[in-house]
């Protein structure tokens, strides 16, 4: 696999970011796409020049880049801290109905006695605690919105992403005027596109009517209504991301500028989850030095290391209160981290030059024998790279805690990886280059008869009945080489058949029947 050497467009991975933000507000992806259409119509209506238009634009598009940064906070509150998010875009964040929202998620997943406690002590000091959550979120918001290069007056519009109209929002109870004119049409524009969802152009006009001089500016609201239909024409039917991309503002990144841009979006991943700073800068530097010691190209090891800086980025469609339990996983649980691969190639596969960071990223959690998630793929199904990717994340996530275990130490972490090896969940040549590129020194491992680790690979494979083709097939290699194998196998076993071969196995501990 080499890297396309035309890259995506900047507007593009902004695009997927934007994917992500979705999952994170438990709502439909492409919501964020349609809000920043519904931002840059409702700004020309306004009569706004060029540059007021992209600001909306890209302030409506990543408009809640920050959220994930409080979800850690978010789920000690409320449990599950997308469905809480979702469930606030039905009120109006100020008034009894919303102390009403907030009432009844607090504590949502605990015992009744102590969910009453945690409801009380959030309500008490309500303003406070929602103050010190919205502050997170700006904080990470803006060094994010210029990590990903959008200028200083995205960061100024993010910024006041929960200020009103009125001066009754956070963090600073800015008002009128003193708002940015980009940041009143975002304030409409994202929530607009829910209750078009929900009801049609008649919903989002009665909302927005509702909340003229409270949430909103009257002058942008009378804007919105009065060519409601014109603003909210086809949003619903039409090919949201092409539609999007065709008038945002792009130019092609460079190999550098991707980069940068993909750390960026690897770091907004790791924000989900306390314990997981830092976790896709060093899969991603790990497997690219195992890629290089492997002896792939520099175009290969690069494409891992893209790989994996955004393989997480599916975590944000699954609520931290299942990523942080300490305690043993459900069935449903365990079906939406699950699901986490598949959403992080799903973002991905939608930006031109993308793919094979896409297809590698998805297969993180994949495992030679078929039992990893979320395809089950196995064998050959599996590239080098993933392959590569996936030893590197198993040792990286071991040597960091996580909720329900203590961190690994480097010797037990490399351990475990290689009986992954020898169950062939993770492929040996692999786990060799990630452990080296980990400062493990090379071991030869010690095999009977003197056989290899790829002569075992093989004999394994032989001895549970694989034919020559089909030993190939899974370990990506050719039929050739495999016969040259198996009778280096025979004449080291002092055997001549495969059945001689299986017994040999059988007697020195090397199960046809790879290990779960």
């Amino acid at each position: 696999m080499a890297v396309q050497p035309s890259g995506p467009g900047r507007a593009e991975v902004l695009a997927a970011l934007s994917l992500a933000i979705d999952l994170g507000l438990g709502q439909p992806m492409e919501h964020m796409l349609r809000s920043a259409l519904i931002a840059t119509r409702l700004a020309e209506r306004l009569g706004l020049d060029e540059d007021q238009r992209d600001t909306a634009f890209h302030a409506t598009l990543v408009a809640w880049i920050g959220c994930h940064a409080d979800s850690h906070e978010l789920a000690g509150w409320f449990g599950d801290d997308i469905a809480f998010r979702s469930a606030t875009y039905r009120v109006d964040w100020t008034g009894w109905p919303f102390l009403r929202l907030l009432a009844a998620h607090a504590g949502r997943d605990r015992a009744p006695v102590a969910r009453a406690v945690l409801a009380a002590a959030f309500l008490a000091r309500a303003r406070g605690r929602l103050a010190a959550l919205i502050h997170s979120h700006c904080t990470s918001a803006g060094r994010l919105a210029d990590r990903l290069g959008l200028g200083a007056a995205v960061g100024t519009a993010l910024a006041g992403t929960f200020e009103r109209w009125d001066g009754s929002g956070l963090p600073t109870g800015a008002r009128g005027d003193g708002l940015p004119i980009e940041v009143r049409v975002v304030h409409l524009a994202e929530v607009a596109e829910v209750y078009l969802r929900r009801g049609g152009v008649p919903a989002a006009v009665a909302m927005a009517e509702a909340r003229s001089g409270t949430q909103f500016d009257p002058a942008v609201v009378k804007a919105f209504t009065d060519a409601a239909g014109e603003i909210l024409a086809g949003l619903l039917e039409d090919d949201v991301w092409t539609t999007a991309l065709a008038q945002a503002p792009d130019r092609t990144l460079t190999d550098t500028e991707l980069d940068d841009l993909l750390t960026a979006i690897g770091d907004f991943a790791d924000l989900k989850c306390p314990f997981a700073l830092g976790h896709s800068r060093g899969v991603a530097d790990l497997a690219a030095e195992a890629a290089r010691l492997s002896g792939m190209s520099e175009a290969d090891v690069r494409l891992v290391r893209r790989a994996g800086l955004v393989h997480d980025l599916g975590r944000m469609g699954v609520p931290n209160s299942i990523w942080e339990k300490p305690g043993p996983l459900s069935g449903a649980e365990w079906e939406r981290v699950r699901l986490h691969p598949y959403l992080t190639g799903r973002i991905l596969r939608r930006v031109r030059g993308l793919e094979q960071v896409a297809v590698i990223a998805a297969a993180h959690h994949e495992r030679l024998d078929g039992s990893g998630y979320p395809l089950g793929a196995a064998g050959v199904a599996l590239a080098p790279h993933a392959r590569l990717l996936a030893a590197a994340d198993v040792y990286h996530a071991l040597r960091e805690p996580r909720p329900h275990r203590p961190a690994r130490d480097a010797v037990d972490a490399a351990e475990i990886l290689r009986q992954q090896a020898r169950e062939s969940r993770l492929d040996a040549h692999a786990v060799d280059a990630v452990l080296l590129a980990a400062g493990h020194a090379r071991r030869r491992p010690s095999h009977p008869a003197g056989l290899t680790g790829r002569e075992v690979e093989v004999l394994r494979l032989l001895a549970g009945g694989g034919s020559n083709r089909e030993i190939a097939r899974t370990l990506s290699i050719s039929e050739k080489t495999v016969r040259n194998h198996v009778e280096h196998i025979y004449a080291k076993a002092g055997v001549s058949n495969r059945t001689g071969a299986g017994l040999f196995a059988l007697e020195h501990g090397i199960s046809g029947l790879p290990g779960r």
